[in-house]
């Protein structure tokens, strides 16, 4: 099962083989609490977005992940507004930035596990030309940050270390990793 709705998840684990029986988001306050680093957020957010879909699945497989982009302590916004998403680029423009993706499983039987991806991206300078084409396409809204890595935006990335798939929402090595430690039985 997973717990997102996010459409690039889903397509992430059915890219390694894995489809899930059932998606169920997750309805947790998402907040980030007085003085917690964006590690600590993003591994929270993952953990508690597992446990609170396997609280009602004890059975089942539950797979939550949360990515979360920073600059330094600073967390960026899910870009909701097209504001919000000239604010990121704005920010991300000739800078380097992090890319941190919880993931969690929970496993029948209360068993658990969770992992921390990071990858570090640095984005070219960007003109203001390159943020109003961006924000016109639509394509940042609704994502960590701003911007979707595996669209448009990959030809703001001057380089990128760490794992792709984490940077688009779901490190797939990782959560493979995760799935079969706990005794998953791959396809």
């Amino acid at each position: 099962m997973l717990a997102s709705a996010s459409p690039r998840r889903l397509d992430l684990l059915r890219q390694i083989g894995l489809a899930p029986d059932l998606v169920s988001a997750a309805e947790i306050d998402e907040t980030p609490h007085p003085n917690e680093t964006p590690r600590r957020l993003a591994l929270r957010l993952a953990v508690e977005k597992a446990g609170t879909v396997a609280a009602g699945h004890s059975e089942a497989w539950v797979l939550a992940a949360d990515t979360v982009v920073c600059v330094g302590r600073r967390v960026l916004p899910k870009a909701e507004t097209e504001e919000e998403v000239r604010a990121c680029l704005s920010l991300l423009s000739g800078r380097a930035h992090r890319v941190l993706t919880a993931v969690a499983v929970c496993a029948p039987g209360g068993r658990a596990a969770s992992r921390l991806v990071e990858s570090r991206l640095h984005f070219r300078r960007l003109s203001a030309a390159d943020v109003a084409g961006y924000v016109a396409c639509g394509e940042g809204l609704g994502k960590a940050g701003g911007y979707a890595v595996q669209g448009r935006a990959g030809a703001f990335v001057m380089n990128l270390h760490g794992s792709y798939s984490g940077v688009v929402g779901l490190p797939l090595y990782e959560t493979l990793n995760l799935l079969t430690g706990l005794g998953y039985k791959t396809p």
